[in-house]
């Protein structure tokens, strides 16, 4: 039995939605007032045969356990796991949540900075004019932390050495690729640079802009322990207040579009990332409502 399926074996749901609300019996069934939505007749059925949740009303949507911590908390799946985990007393072994990813994360937030200082030199002037065309201000680059990532291909992975970073960290964050002969170069060069992040805020991949017409236009991070595009949508940490107000997110295509839609204060919009939507990316919306 896996570190969920404990879990689920030790918890009653209708004893864990009975902590955030007052639910009462109906027929087989647990009914309360939907806590995601507005209503004044009760639509929110919790399930005790099937340990299931789900809104009959304006949410039309559901899950179990997990997916109700997770929206009620405002959680990733991490976070609901270790909540839960102490509920119970079960040991959270799941590799993919420890402190191992912590690393990925300081070095993307210094390839951030360093590609943000880049975008403020002569160098950067490609980049700067482009975002000045597109109409995106000052205050708006600072916010959502844009920068250049310098030509010569070498560039960030002498800087992060310098500052004492392994290369073969650097790699798995996906800042630096391996050519087939071995010679270590940046993954990113001459582009303006998105840096992508988690709902916490922390930079987990980035995405960049062509500035001379190569193609493709835009490249992201590839898969790495913390960075997956199909799971992630790019703004939701500084979009998650304002879709919890107004119970409602518009998602766009593009960075740019997302970034200008804030700009002018629609500030509960984010971007799928070039991709079609995925299930994933719906639940984290539905976690920040």
């Amino acid at each position: 039995m896996n570190t969920v399926d404990e879990i689920k074996d030790r918890l009653n749901i209708v004893d864990v939605v009975s902590e955030y609300l007052p639910v009462r019996k109906s027929g087989s069934n647990y009914k309360a007032a939907c806590p995601f939505h507005k209503e004044k007749t009760p639509s929110f059925v919790v399930n005790l045969e099937r340990q299931s949740w789900r809104c009959f009303g304006a949410c039309a949507t559901g899950g179990d356990i997990f997916s109700f911590i997770m929206r009620i908390e405002n959680l990733e799946f991490g976070e609901a796991l270790r909540l839960l985990a102490e509920k119970t007393g079960v040991t959270v072994r799941d590799r993919s949540i420890n402190d191992s990813s912590e690393p990925l994360y300081k070095v993307n937030l210094e390839a951030t900075n360093f590609y943000q200082k880049v975008l403020n030199t002569t160098e950067g002037l490609k980049a700067s004019s482009y975002l000045k065309e597109r109409g995106v201000d000052h205050k708006t680059i600072s916010n959502f932390q844009l920068g250049m990532s310098p030509s010569g291909g070498i560039r960030l992975k002498e800087h992060l050495s310098s500052l004492g970073f392994d290369l073969d960290l650097v790699i798995k964050a996906g800042l630096l690729r391996k050519t087939d002969s071995g010679i270590i170069k940046d993954f990113f060069w001459n582009r303006l640079m998105f840096p992508i992040h988690d709902s916490k805020g922390r930079v987990t991949g980035f995405g960049g802009r062509s500035l001379d017409n190569s193609n493709p236009k835009y490249i992201n991070t590839s898969s790495t322990p913390v960075f997956d595009k199909r799971t992630t949508l790019y703004g939701l940490h500084m979009s998650s207040a304002s879709i919890a107000k107004e119970n409602r997110a518009i998602v766009v295509e593009g960075y740019m579009d997302a970034i200008t839609a804030h700009q002018f204060g629609y500030c509960n919009v984010v971007a799928s990332m070039g991709t079609a939507l995925t299930e994933q990316q719906v639940q984290n919306l539905k976690s920040s409502a």
